[in-house]
């Protein structure tokens, strides 16, 4: 059995990967899905912030984050496709090794709200606080991936320049 490493010199995507990246319709799901969850998150951490200095909306907020935790199983399902279908694997491609180990993290948190309110674990506050633990990796990960995402376009462009010399200046 061979160690498993996640690569991270070589470019984001090989010509294959682009090409399967860009030919596949699971790239706009992911495009739109992702600004969509990011808007639901928007609206629910007013929800959840309000509740929480007014006392005022418990039921808007912990159903804003009902909301945004199935946004979230959607954009993770469907991005596990379209990783299985540029990378050939389902989750941990060298690639977003290290994004989707920190999803993993997102999800739990995400999972446990959904446990807690089902299972009447926390108090509403609780549940607002473990809302905004849960938000607050999001925001991480979300960064990560944005941060990949940039370099990426960064590497492609770099690479696209033709490699010139400096020029020198003589003194004459």
């Amino acid at each position: 059995m061979s160690e498993y490493r996640p690569h991270t010199s070589r470019a984001l995507y090989s010509e294959d990967e682009r090409r399967r990246r860009d030919e596949t319709v699971w790239t706009l799901v992911q495009g739109v899905l992702a600004p969509v969850q990011f808007l639901i998150f928007l609206v629910s951490l007013i929800l959840v912030l309000r509740y929480l200095m007014t006392g005022h909306g418990e039921t808007a907020a912990a159903v804003s984050v009902v909301v945004k935790t199935f946004a979230l199983y959607a954009i993770m399902m469907t991005g596990s496709i379209w990783e299985k279908v540029v990378f050939g694997r389902y989750l941990f491609a060298p690639a977003f090794f290290w994004e989707d180990v920190f999803s993993m993290l997102v999800l739990a948190l995400h999972t446990a709200y959904l446990a807690a309110l089902a299972l009447d674990w926390l108090e509403p506050r609780g549940l607002m606080f473990l809302a905004l633990a849960a938000y607050a990796t999001y925001v991480i990960n979300a960064t990560q991936f944005l941060l990949k995402l940039r370099a990426a376009r960064l590497d492609v462009a770099a690479r696209a320049k033709p490699h010139t010399k400096p020029q020198t200046e003589c003194a004459s």
